[in-house]
Formats: structure tokens, sequence, C-alpha cells
């Protein structure tokens, strides 16, 4: 489907371009100017019948929100912070010898076109990232051999949720990025890692039951590695789909309650009676998802974003990583029937921290607009 502006793009083919985390920079673009209606041309010429131009050199990548800043903001000439060029946008206006300057300068063959503005990424870029909560560095880069490993860090780094629990923000950063680059080499896709993960998620059900709770800790803990890995395999590889994002969502709300259930069915075999911990866990752990639900479908935002305290909460909130950090110390510690109550008690103080917080947003929306603390922050 066209965009509904006429815009086209045009990538510049570069001989020379370098992938990026497995994807050649005109590819990338396409997969970020899809989800857009921006149909997408490669090509030395400009593509007849457009009514605008959104025209790309083959050898550099853009955040998605520089994408959609180029294509708000016509008539722009956009480089890099050594000025080189990088993209133009140009508007049916121009004049046709002013389109073909455009062309030239960003095959380095002329001086930037009168008629355009220049701008730098920041210039026409979002910085606030909701999907991902967290405030965004806008990238539009050359790549070449001597900052690929650079850009493919910084590309990385770019897909984490800025708020998130302190295992995934602070573990797992390096190692998923050493196992994101394997999986690329070897071809494996989102949906095959999240589905090994989701195998290995219902292998730990059945160990957890047997009372076999250290190699169940160990499978556990692989398993939380990989529910970080398809997500950034999936964004640094374009590859998100909504059967993928369903199916790694549907596992993730799932498996805790069956790992905590399971637990405790071990517990039984060795003579533990655990009914009634088990009301209190799964009781104040769907209450704690409704009152984020109920936050998220009021405001329209994620309630571990709306103030620095609750982003910081978020780091050891009663959710599966902290939660399971509880279960593996009272393990080592021969108790786990000392862990299950543990977390039980700690996601029966998330639900009261989460009501508060409810509560406390309620009133503050008789006040005014209630906006996350990233949005408000100046860059």
């Amino acid at each position: 489907m066209d965009h509904p502006t006429g815009l086209v793009a045009l990538t510049l083919p570069m001989p020379d371009a370098l992938a990026v985390w497995g994807l050649p920079p005109a590819e990338r673009v396409r997969r970020e100017l899809a989800p857009m209606r921006v149909p997408v041309m490669e090509g030395m010429e400009l593509p007849a019948g457009a009514a605008a131009w959104l025209l790309l050199r083959g050898d550099a990548i853009f955040h998605h929100s520089v994408l959609r800043g180029m294509i708000d903001h016509p008539d722009i000439a956009l480089t890099d912070e050594a000025g080189r060029p990088l993209a133009a946008h140009v508007s049916g206006q121009r004049s046709p010898g002013e389109r073909q300057a455009a062309l030239a300068w960003l095959r380095e063959e002329g001086e930037s076109p009168a008629g355009l503005r220049r701008v730098r990424p920041a210039d026409v870029a979002s910085l606030y990232n909701a999907r991902l909560r967290r405030r965004d560095d806008p990238y539009a880069l050359r790549v070449s051999r001597e900052n690929l490993a650079a850009i493919e860090k910084r590309l990385f780094l770019a897909t984490y949720k800025g708020v998130t629990d302190l295992v995934t923000k602070y573990w797992w950063p390096v190692p998923a990025r050493i196992a994101t680059g394997w999986c690329v080499q070897l071809g494996l896709t989102p949906n095959f890692v999240t589905t090994v993960s989701g195998v290995l998620a219902a292998a730990v059900c059945f160990l957890f039951a047997d009372g076999l709770y250290g190699l169940g800790l160990a499978l556990g803990w692989v398993m939380t590695f990989l529910d970080t890995v398809d997500g950034k395999l999936a964004r640094v590889t374009l590859t998100s789909s909504k059967f993928g994002d369903l199916l790694d969502h549907g596992i993730d709300l799932v498996h805790p309650l069956a790992w905590y259930y399971t637990w405790g069915m071990g517990l039984a075999r060795g003579g533990e009676h655990f009914p009634p911990l088990m009301w209190i866990l799964f009781g104040s752990y769907i209450a704690g998802r409704l009152c984020e639900g109920y936050f998220a479908r009021r405001f329209g935002f994620h309630l571990h974003v709306w103030r620095r305290f609750d982003s910081a909460f978020r780091l050891v909130l009663a959710r599966r990583n902290p939660n399971m950090i509880i279960l593996t110390l009272a393990w080592a510690a021969g108790r786990p029937d000392t862990g299950l109550w543990l977390v039980a008690a700690w996601t029966a103080v998330t639900l009261a921290v989460h009501l508060v917080q409810v509560t406390q947003s309620v009133v503050a929306a008789r006040r005014g607009p209630v906006r996350s603390w990233l949005e408000l922050t100046p860059g």
C-alpha cells in the first residue's frame, strides 16, 4: 500500500555497503519503512509518478524515529555529525534541477541544494520510545568496516527496554548480544528461539513437580536468558511479527504461575502443605497484573514509567526474574519451602505497592494529565 501522501523512498545503491546484523542497509530501510506505508525502490534515478521523494544512501542505517521524522519534515537534507550526506526529503515543490542536485549531493558529487534545510538526526527524531520504555538516542550512520562492530553494539543496546528487572538490565546484555550474534550467523529465527524457551519452560515444570529444584532452576535460568535473546534478535533483524509477539507474551504470562505451582507440588511430595500459599501467590500476582493493565488502559503508557520511583521499583518487583533469585538462594540454603513463602510474600507486597500507585494516579489525574517522567525529562 502506497503512502497516503504519495511519498516514495529511493535508496542509492552502494556496492561496498556492509550488512548490519545480517541485513544490508537498504533492506533495513525497506523493513523500517514498511509499517509506515512508504514504498522503497533502489536506483540512481528518481521514480516517476511520485508526489515526493525520500532519498537515502544505501550504505547508511537509520533509527525508525529518524525515518519517521524525515517523512514528517519535507525539504530537508540529513547529515551525520561530520556533515556528510545521509538522506533527503524532496517535496514536489522542488524544481527538477533541485531534485537532481539532491541526488548529486547524496552521491557527494555536489553541494547541498539551496532549497533544502540541513538537519541532524536529533532535529527530526522523537527522543521518547513508549514501546521500549526508554529515551532513545536516534541515529543515522554510515556503515564502514571501522565502525561496524560499534554500530552493531549500539543497535543491540537500543533494543533493550529502559525500564525492566535487574537481571535483564544488568546481567544479560553482554551474553545476550553474543548469543544474538550466534543466532544471526546460524540463521535462527526469533520464533525458533521463543519455541525453545517455551519447551524449556514446560520442562522446568516437570522438574519442579518432581522436586528436582537444582536442575529445574538451571533450565529456568537458561529459559529466562533465551526470553531476552528472542526479543533482541527480532528487533536487530527487524523480523518482529504479531504471531511472535503473541507467542512470546503468551508464554511469559503463563509459565511463572506454572513454575510456582509445580514448585509447590514438589514440596507436597515431601509432605509440605501449600494450598493456602498458592491462593496468596496466585491472587496477588493476578491482581497486580490487573492493576498494571488498568493503568495502561486509562493513561496509555506503562505504570512502571510513570515516576522515577515506579521505574526503580520495576527492577525488583515480584516478576519472574527477581522471584527466581529468591528461589535460587532458598534452594542453595536447603530451604525450598521458605523460598516459595518468600515469593508469595513479595508478590503480596508488590500488589500493595501497585494498589497505592493506582490510587495515586487516580488522584493525580484530577489535577491534570498523567504523563511519564521519561517523556517529560529534557533530552
